[in-house]
């Protein structure tokens, strides 16, 4: 099957200024997608979506490929990761050119290494969709509520004396990047799709990076997952 990576890099970020080519230890964190998803060896294609003219510089020179622009449609606060797929796939097949399958990897996402988009990739064999996912620190079950009072309590009572391991096992999204099949996205306008399979990840691996602080401890796991390896 023939498979597409999208690493989405608009150039506008609010809360980080020019985020995703700001240097991560050193180096502009949107490298770290493009050099994973270019080792992995599996990909027919590997482009960047932007609207930044330096950002397509920066990823044209990295070896990824940077065949049009994204427009002002997809590239404002409002548009979703669902849109610039879309586009994304549209505009390829205006050109001529269908995937059958792609992955959407983020540019703020270090994380993410070759094996796992192999791994992924080797998964959407047998689904329709794939979702790096994470346990949640504390049990979800547990949460604290502030009711109307400005009292707080357990938002589920039920589950207060339950032991941690008699909760049930819930996950989060990592943020990464997502897996799916061409034909699954354009039927339910999605990558959450009905046939969605997980790929679960430790949380030493997984940071979203959205503050100063969020880059930091980004920093600091990153080094620890390398010192790991």
């Amino acid at each position: 099957m023939s498979a597409l990576a999208i690493i989405t890099a608009r150039g506008g970020s609010k809360r980080i200024p020019r985020k995703n080519i700001r240097p991560f230890l050193g180096k502009p964190i949107l490298l770290y997608s493009i050099e994973a998803a270019l080792q992995a060896g599996i990909f027919d294609e590997v482009m960047v979506s932007t609207d930044d003219p330096e950002i397509a510089e920066l990823a044209k020179g990295a070896g990824a490929s940077v065949p049009f622009l994204r427009s002002a449609q997809t590239a404002n606060d409002y548009a979703s990761t669902d849109d610039v797929i879309r586009e994304v796939l549209e505009c390829y097949r205006a050109a001529g050119r269908e995937f059958d399958t792609f992955c959407c990897i983020y540019p703020t996402a270090p994380f993410i290494t070759p094996k796992k988009l192999c791994t992924a990739m080797e998964l959407l064999k047998n689904a329709e969709s794939v979702m790096p996912v994470t346990t949640f620190p504390y049990p979800v079950l547990r949460s604290l509520a502030v009711d109307e009072n400005g009292h707080i309590g357990y938002k589920w009572p039920q589950y207060a004396t339950a032991r941690s391991q008699d909760l049930e096992t819930l996950y989060h999204d990592c943020g990464q990047f997502y897996a799916c099949r061409t034909e699954a996205f354009f039927r339910e306008g999605t990558t959450d799709t009905p046939g969605m399979v997980p790929l679960v990840l430790p949380e030493l691996e997984v940071q979203d990076i959205d503050t100063e602080e969020d880059w930091a401890i980004a920093e600091v796991k990153y080094q620890k997952m390398m010192e790991k390896k």
